[in-house]
């Protein structure tokens, strides 16, 4: 205990903050704001913007945002004088790179891959709510900061986002849709079960006017974004990627009820029609794309609709998902669909459509989100354009200005690592570093 305590001194923390968070530093995470400014520097600092490497980057938080980043002939402050209190705590990270903290902006964190098909049946309900809590704190030990979580069920997502925001459980900054929702049959809908069961989703909706009344419903309870299901799925049943299930009326419905309230919305849509009318509906976020053809493309480009293609998680599907339950039929759709959305990816990319990092982390596991890094630079991306897909471009598909780049006025939400991320992107798949909102989170000892 009086280790314990010693250490949570050296990095800063208040008396009070000690009394509630020894154990919890103990295991390797920290839930409290530090009682002073803190200074962070490190050798290098990745500027998203312009992808220039940074020397000896010195940054000061305050209250847990960015209010100066000096280095080497460079220098973001407020004023060039910007300078800690005396009483600042440093964290010195000599040989490591600095970047923002990483953004998904598709995972489903009461999700658990090992348990496919019919086999999440042997649990009760609140399972899976509690799964969410190790679940977040993979993702943000692995180096995401930030995530969007495009539909759970039960109101999970919301209820893991108020005990992160209350300091009771760690976990990344969570953005909220609460029930995905779509047409009756479709694949929001509960599709696994025959008639005698009743199974449905509360939040199916047949036509624009009760598009509206969901919109309204699940904002009123905590959804911070909107998701819905313009197509048919890959792990659902009786449900084809290529089938169109909401109309162009009525996802334009939603898609206006939802800008009115201030939300932007994210659209499951693999299938061809239902991608291109989903973005002339004006819906913000086409989450998977996996069959945009041309005029998709053009479309996306013309609407500036964002693409959020999660063009990894086939690899695991295909090798894990047999032995987890996942059935056949699921995975013959995920066959003939992983190629395809792969090269697709390659073609919107090459157009020039607005690109952000969507992993469908849920459907393999929480954690490994930084492995679609590599498969984007495989299929025709830069390293720092990957990178700037979960930092710069999900940010400003978030319409947030409070993270994923380091700059004045921001969270100090940094990541880092030993070597050049934008040389080998598979650096990020293994973040030694993490702090979020100044706060240490994770420093692994790198030999």
């Amino acid at each position: 205990m009086k280790q314990a305590v010693k250490q949570f001194k050296q990095i800063g923390f208040t008396k009070k903050c000690l009394l509630v968070g020894t154990a919890l530093f103990a295991a390797g995470f920290t839930l409290c704001a530090q009682s002073a400014d803190v200074v962070i520097t490190a050798s290098k600092m990745l500027d998203v913007r312009t992808g220039k490497m940074l020397d000896q980057p010195e940054i000061v938080v305050h209250d847990g945002r960015i209010v100066s980043i000096t280095s080497l002939g460079y220098n973001t402050g407020s004023k060039a004088t910007t300078k800690a209190s005396k009483d600042a705590t440093l964290l010195d990270y000599p040989g490591m790179t600095l970047l923002p903290g990483l953004i998904d902006m598709h995972v489903h964190l009461d999700a658990d891959p090992t348990y496919g098909g019919y086999t999440n049946l042997q649990f009760g309900d609140r399972f899976w709510s509690v799964l969410t809590v190790p679940h977040a704190l993979r993702t943000l030990e692995a180096g995401f900061t930030t995530v969007r979580n495009v539909g759970a069920d039960a109101w999970n997502d919301v209820g893991l986002r108020h005990a992160i925001e209350e300091g009771k459980v760690p976990g990344p900054r969570v953005v909220t849709a609460a029930y995905s929702f779509g047409a009756t049959g479709g694949h929001c809908d509960s599709t696994f079960f025959p008639p005698s069961m009743n199974q449905q989703s509360p939040f199916n909706a047949d036509s624009p006017e009760e598009g509206r009344k969901r919109v309204r419903e699940l904002r009123k309870y905590g959804a911070q974004v909107i998701k819905i299901c313009a197509t048919g799925g890959v792990f659902s049943h009786n449900t084809e990627p290529g089938q169109q299930q909401m109309s162009l009326v009525e996802m334009k419905a939603i898609a206006e009820e939802a800008h009115q309230w201030g939300l932007r919305v994210a659209a499951h849509a693999h299938g061809t029609s239902g991608i291109k009318d989903a973005i002339r509906a004006g819906i913000d976020t086409i989450e998977h794309a996996s069959l945009i053809d041309d005029e998709g493309i053009a479309l996306a480009k013309k609407y500036g609709a964002w693409l959020s293609m999660d063009i990894y998680n086939t690899d695991y599907t295909q090798a894990e998902g047999k032995k987890n339950g996942v059935l056949e039929d699921n995975l013959r759709k995920d066959r003939e669909i992983g190629d395809l959305q792969r090269e697709n990816f390659r073609r919107a990319h090459a157009a020039g459509v607005k690109m952000v990092y969507g992993t469908d982390a849920g459907i393999y596991p929480h954690g490994d989100n930084a492995k679609q890094l590599a498969t984007m630079v495989r299929y025709g991306m830069s390293p720092l354009q990957a990178i700037q897909s979960a930092t710069l471009n999900a940010s400003e598909a978030l319409s947030s200005k409070d993270v994923g780049v380091l700059e004045v006025g921001r969270f100090a939400d940094i990541i880092g690592v030993v070597g050049d991320p934008t040389r080998e992107v598979r650096l990020l798949e293994n973040v030694p570093l993490v702090i979020k909102n100044g706060d240490l989170v994770k420093k692994d000892t790198v030999h």
